[in-house]
């Protein structure tokens, strides 16, 4: 017996299910990973770090597909890019956070101990 030719890879429908399976892969390692840490974690973290996981996970897949003739290596790509994507998300959400603050504090007045110079 022979096995069924793969499905074509360039309909809409599989590339679909490749992103779906890609970010649901991607979110269920970043359970796993969570519920193996010892941190204490709510569950809107829980949540943020499963979309992020996911999202990434899912769009790296896509894209990257076509770039490498080994499925590991591929698959390999894209959970190295989802398990590193919360830590980028929790970084840009600090920093997101400190621009805005600094800009209130811009805004009341206040500066951080920098004396400004007068234009003349």
């Amino acid at each position: 017996m022979t096995p069924p030719p793969p499905p074509d890879g360039d309909s809409a429908s599989q590339i679909a299910k490749d992103g779906a399976l890609a970010a649901i892969l991607g979110g269920l390692s970043m359970i796993a990973r969570i519920l193996m840490s010892e941190e204490k974690a709510s569950f809107g973290f829980i949540a943020r770090r499963f979309f992020a996981a996911a999202t990434v996970t899912a769009f790296v897949g896509i894209g990257t597909k076509d770039h490498f003739s080994s499925t590991g290596l591929w698959l390999a790509a894209a959970g190295g890019a989802g398990w590193a994507a919360p830590e980028i998300t929790d970084y840009f959400i600090r920093w997101v956070k400190a621009k805005g603050a600094a800009e209130v504090s811009k805004a009341n007045g206040k500066t951080d101990g920098k004396a400004r110079k007068k234009r003349k």
